[in-house]
């Protein structure tokens, strides 16, 4: 009977039906040993099954955590990725251009994949990865992932324009805690104001403890079928850093294998530390947690071209810290200057579990109370320089105390950024949990070419 339920579990029951089951068994031990050896006998001591809510984020045959990344070539190209149970070794991406009927599958083209096993605090998994090179622009694609028998959903995303067209994005500072619990309302909430974003950006501790399986699946169940459909950029903050055998932080183990983004940067900082240029806009993530003198020197060489319309720039530790107490000064002293000489507009950071954004400032030497003091009686110009916003989506909050550095802020409040660019403006509105404007403010070019920071109404 045992052997069994095994076949029927894994050739015919749905991938739903099986999850639901195994939240049930999962804290029964003789179902492991019932199963495992199809009725053989042994005397051997078995490893428990993880308990709930654990088992619900197990691999199956069937793909989940599947992930589109941000590429350097958004106009021609898409990367996927996803997860399976460790023995599926077979990687493969159908994709067709969309159309308004079911006949598009005839004409989908098959791409082969790679995959490499991550053992986790879970067990073993393989992960995947597909790229698809030569697309057309500005064009709606279905794509698939599976192995040739357990196949994902279609699933719908469009390529960049080629070219300065409008487009949305959306920011999101720490999720981190609750992630199931307390994080979805406010990544579905953005999804339902903002359903044509051309991505979702996220600056830093997805998740809290870098290498817990669980709260990656927890991330990825927050978000739905968002990311299969919206690609994600993604920048690391220091919960995404492990600790390694020698004591040091190192990238967590599931950073790479979950997300395909450009492999740039200084040598060791693949897929932290890159640029992407989205229809007209340039967009750079930098590894705030290592590195920085080596990403200094990068920085100059890909914001030094005059050709992006707005250059925005995202990192985890804030340039202007707003939890109380806080201040990276080495970061600010580092980086700031290179965003005044190399014409950065807007900056997007978490780390400090509460809301603040600043006027343009450009940079001052010395302490945090300091430059609060220089901006406080006007020695610090806000007619140039760079926007830098900190911001929280998850539920874990810090105290703030508001200082001059700050046009606006908000404490224990969850929240979502919503910006709308296009060759002649960005338009920036920061929306709570509940989709209510909290602040909001929009920097237009001038004739004079010139730029102006005009705050709204909210």
């Amino acid at each position: 009977m045992a052997e069994r339920r095994q076949l029927r579990w894994g050739r015919h029951w749905p991938q739903w039906a099986r999850v639901w089951v195994l939240t049930w068994v999962a804290c029964v031990p003789a179902w492991q040993v019932a199963t495992a050896h199809e009725g053989d006998e042994h005397e051997h001591a078995h490893a428990a099954e993880p308990s709930w809510p654990d088992a619900l984020y197990l691999p199956t045959p069937f793909p989940d955590r599947i992930c589109l990344s941000i590429t350097a070539d958004a106009a021609h190209e898409i990367a996927v990725t996803w997860r399976t149970r460790a023995a599926n070794a077979v990687s493969m991406l159908e994709i067709a251009v969309a159309e308004g009927g079911p006949d598009f599958v005839g004409k989908a083209e098959r791409i082969e994949g790679t995959s490499s096993v991550l053992k986790t605090d879970l067990g073993e998994a393989r992960y995947h990865e597909a790229r698809v090179q030569g697309l057309e622009p500005a064009t709606r694609y279905l794509y698939r992932v599976g192995d040739g028998e357990h196949w994902s959903e279609w699933c719908q995303t469009e390529t960049a324009a080629d070219g300065h067209e409008p487009f949305v994005f959306v920011y999101f500072g720490d999720a981190q805690n609750d992630l199931r619990s307390h994080w979805s309302r406010v990544v579905r909430n953005a999804f339902r104001d903002a359903p044509r974003a051309a991505f979702f950006l996220h600056a830093g501790d997805l998740i809290n403890r870098a290498e817990a399986d669980r709260e990656w699946g927890e991330w990825f169940e927050a978000s739905g079928f968002i990311h299969r459909t919206l690609p994600a950029l993604a920048t690391p903050g220091n919960h995404e850093m492990a600790r390694g055998d020698d004591g040091g932080r190192r990238l967590s183990h599931h950073w790479r294998p979950t997300f395909a983004l450009p492999e740039q940067g200084p040598a060791g900082l693949e897929e932290t530390c890159y640029a992407i240029d989205y229809q007209g806009a340039r967009f750079v993530s930098l590894n705030s947690n290592e590195q920085i003198a080596e990403q200094s020197a990068w920085l100059e060489t890909v914001l030094a071209d005059e050709a992006p319309t707005w250059k925005i720039v995202t990192f985890h530790h804030p340039i202007f810290s707003s939890a109380k107490g806080r201040d990276n000064r080495e970061l600010r002293e580092a980086w700031q200057p290179l965003f005044d000489r190399l014409g950065v507009d807007l900056v997007l950071q978490g780390h400090d579990h509460t809301y603040a954004r600043s006027p343009r400032l450009t940079f001052q030497p010395g302490s945090l109370d300091e430059v609060n003091l220089a901006v406080g009686d006007k020695r610090q110009q806000t007619d140039s320089g760079t926007v830098y916003v900190v911001s929280v989506s998850g539920p874990k909050m810090y105290d703030l105390e508001p200082q001059p550095v700050m046009e606006s802020w908000a404490t224990r409040t969850q929240l979502y950024q919503v910006i709308s660019v296009t060759p002649e403006s960005l338009s920036y509105r920061a929306l709570n949990a509940i989709g209510d404007v909290h602040d909001a403010f929009r920097l237009e070019r001038t004739a004079e070419g010139t730029t102006r920071l005009i705050n709204e109404p909210r």
